[in-house]
């Protein structure tokens, strides 16, 4: 019998994560399976998935959509056999706007809805295996936390019922390599691509590094620039700016994990 091929074993470790993340495994997703693009995660009732559908597209790289589910549907071409409402570790249930609840399966919150549309949105994680390959630490992996994410002042483009900022993921990135990072990043415009800021935070409304509104702070040594990439949270900041009266949401670094090579998205 032959040894696996390398695409078979990336499947497998994407089933594998998937598999235990269903079994009710919480933990942030940085890091996991190698190799796989991760997703971002919004489900929308029917009437309000066409707003969502025009505010990606005029946002996207913010939103840059990898997937669109039928309504009710909880299945996606991403990954074979996956549940979108229970192979995340972490979701967010959002009623009016507020957060209502953080869970491990979201099923009943599908189950409820009935005609939910599942939009999967690239994530940056994706290429943190290249930014590795190439020598960049990626900080909140070798820290075991997760990364740091902030609302900015920059709105996003408005769209039908929706409006809201920017939402950026961090990166503190040494001065010399930052030209590298972003070359890197930029070859995958599916999953957010190059940054959107590099430098100083108060350029972007944030006031504090150590304070962010999602995930957790990292620390930046002397030497190195924070380096902000647009996140696919912005989606969640919509709904609370647009009082959204219903969305089920990854929670923030508690990604998709897919079935799809990093490759794929590479242009």
């Amino acid at each position: 019998m032959s040894a696996p091929s390398k695409s078979e074993l990336l499947r497998e470790a994407g089933r594998a994560a998937r598999a235990r993340y269903r079994a009710g495994l919480v933990r942030p997703t940085a890091g996991v399976a190698p190799g796989l693009t991760q997703a971002n995660m919004i489900a929308l009732p029917r009437d309000w998935a066409f707003d969502f559908l025009l505010y990606a597209q005029r946002n996207p790289r913010s939103c840059p959509v990898l997937d669109v589910t039928d309504p009710g549907s909880r299945a996606t071409v991403l990954a074979e056999g996956a549940d979108v409402a229970r192979d995340i570790p972490l979701y967010r249930v959002w009623r009016d706007g507020a957060l209502a609840a953080e869970v491990p399966d979201a099923a009943a919150a599908f189950e409820a809805a009935g005609d939910l549309v599942t939009f999967l949105i690239g994530c940056s994680f994706t290429f943190e295996t290249p930014l590795q390959e190439a020598g960049i630490e990626v900080r909140h992996i070798a820290d075991g936390t997760n990364v740091p994410m902030y609302l900015t002042n920059r709105p996003c483009r408005p769209a039908g019922r929706l409006q809201g900022p920017m939402v950026v993921s961090m990166r503190p990135i040494p001065a010399g390599r930052v030209a590298d990072a972003a070359l890197i990043s930029g070859r995958f415009p599916a999953v957010h691509g190059a940054p959107v800021h590099v430098g100083d935070p108060a350029g972007l409304g944030i006031a504090d590094l150590a304070r962010p509104d999602f995930g957790d702070p990292v620390r930046v040594e002397p030497g190195e620039v924070p380096v902000f990439w647009a996140c696919g949270v912005t989606p969640q900041a919509a709904v609370m700016a647009s009082r959204v009266p219903f969305a089920v949401t990854h929670a923030p670094g508690h990604m998709f994990v897919t079935d799809v090579p990093d490759a794929a998205y590479h242009v």
